[in-house]
């Protein structure tokens, strides 16, 4: 089965994570910055087709596994038929769900399968259950947590010295009081809860970082393609997931 990479046969906790992430960060990517590829991927007319993460942090749309029973779990099938009798968002909020119960199912029998302990699956899981779900990151909901927990970071934040030589809408590095003091502590806990809408990690102040003014949701300059000088000339920037659905109306 090409689609779910089982040819990698993680052993530990650690190891078993490392393929989670970059499982995941490729379905993120299906169900965001690459919505538009994979709308059209999923085509009605074709067979019953599924949406792979592959742990190199890429993402397929292909048919299942042939053998029976597969080598790994399988994701949803079929989950191309439901995309024209469905709205959009809960199409893709759908296809998330089912994406995030694959991941947990591939991860578990990595562990079942290498004999993790009651030690393993719980350092496991507790790994995991640091990441946003990629429901909370289609939806939104892992933004929304993030203003709640961090008593919101606008985008009129004061970028700091270190900052600016980047676009308005980057996230800021660090605020300074009035007396010209880091106030580090409290900008950790603003911004070390951000995502990026694309592949939903954490912000660091050491990556640039732009917001879409149309969704609002951040995202790592990298991951959108965008670097500090090209967002220097952008008055409005829309982010592909926006940018896409205009095309589309």
């Amino acid at each position: 089965m090409e689609g779910g990479g089982a040819a990698y046969n993680p052993r530990t906790p650690e190891e078993v994570f490392r393929d989670f992430r970059g499982r995941r960060a490729g379905m993120v990517k299906a169900l965001t910055t690459d919505v538009e590829k994979f709308y059209q991927l999923c085509d009605p007319e074709k067979e019953n087709l599924c949406l792979y993460g592959l742990p190199n942090e890429t993402w397929e749309v292909t048919l299942p596994a042939e053998e029976v029973p597969p080598e790994l779990p399988e994701p949803a099938l079929g989950i191309n038929f439901a995309r024209d009798g469905m709205d959009e968002k809960d199409w893709l909020s759908l296809v998330a769900v089912h994406s995030d119960a694959w991941l947990l199912a591939v991860a578990f029998y990595f562990g079942a399968r290498f004999g993790f302990d009651k030690e393993a699956r719980k350092r496991l899981f507790t790994m995991i259950n640091g990441l946003p779900t990629i429901f909370e990151v289609v939806t939104g909901t892992a933004k929304k947590q993030s203003k709640e927990k961090s008593n919101s970071t606008s985008k009129t934040n004061k970028p700091s010295s270190k900052s600016n030589s980047k676009s308005s809408k980057a996230l800021p590095l660090k605020d300074f009081d009035d007396s010209g003091e880091e106030e580090e502590e409290e900008d950790d806990d603003e911004h070390g809860s951000t995502l990026c809408g694309a592949c939903g990690d954490n912000y660091a102040n050491d990556e640039f970082w732009i917001c879409c003014d149309v969704c609002e949701r951040w995202f790592h300059g990298k991951c959108v393609k965008i670097t500090p000088a090209r967002a220097e000339h952008i008055k409005q920037y829309k982010c592909p997931a926006c940018s896409n659905k205009r095309a589309r109306v």
